[in-house]
């Protein structure tokens, strides 16, 4: 089962689509409309993607700004895009404060934690001072991956591990 993962953003969207053994299939940031039309488009079914898991926003009680309510937005025209290109796939609601505390056992965990959990889970068969990153000569399982990615990604471990899972909300 290959899952596409979304981390959104104000302008600019990153995504992950893992395969069942937690290999990535494919990954990219691309600006919030060109996301829109990948996801309309035969991509997904090509990478025989079977569910599409999105990070989603939550309360924590702190005021928030302008782009935590864009984000909100194009989250839902993500959601359209994917039922409108692809009425069938289910699209699962992850939320930030359950991949910290399944991948680091906190809900302070910061990025840099998160990065450092996921590292882990990989195989360190590239080279370089971080073999699961690699090279480009000796490239590691997570070769490519940066910025906003790392986020897509733990949503996509995080969904492999819990799926089916009642906490899990659908759109």
């Amino acid at each position: 089962m290959a899952i596409l993962a979304i981390d959104p953003g104000t302008n600019q969207s990153a995504y992950c689509v893992i395969g069942d053994d937690n290999a990535i299939l494919a990954m990219d940031i691309m600006p919030n409309d060109e996301l829109c039309s990948f996801l309309q488009s035969e991509h997904p079914k090509v990478l025989h993607v079977e569910l599409t898991a999105i990070e989603m926003i939550a309360c924590y009680g702190m005021p928030v700004g302008r782009e935590t309510f864009e984000t909100c937005v194009w989250i839902g025209r993500f959601v359209e895009c994917l039922t409108q290109g692809h009425p069938l796939l289910p699209i699962a609601k992850i939320f930030r404060r359950d991949v910290k505390l399944f991948l680091c056992n906190s809900m302070k965990a910061k990025d840099a934690n998160m990065r450092q959990s996921l590292l882990d889970l990989y195989e360190p068969i590239g080279g370089g001072k971080t073999p699961q990153i690699g090279t480009k000569t000796k490239r590691g399982p997570l070769y490519g991956v940066r910025s906003h990615i790392w986020a897509a990604l733990a949503v996509a471990i995080y969904y492999q591990e819990n799926r089916g899972k009642e906490e899990n909300q659908y759109f």
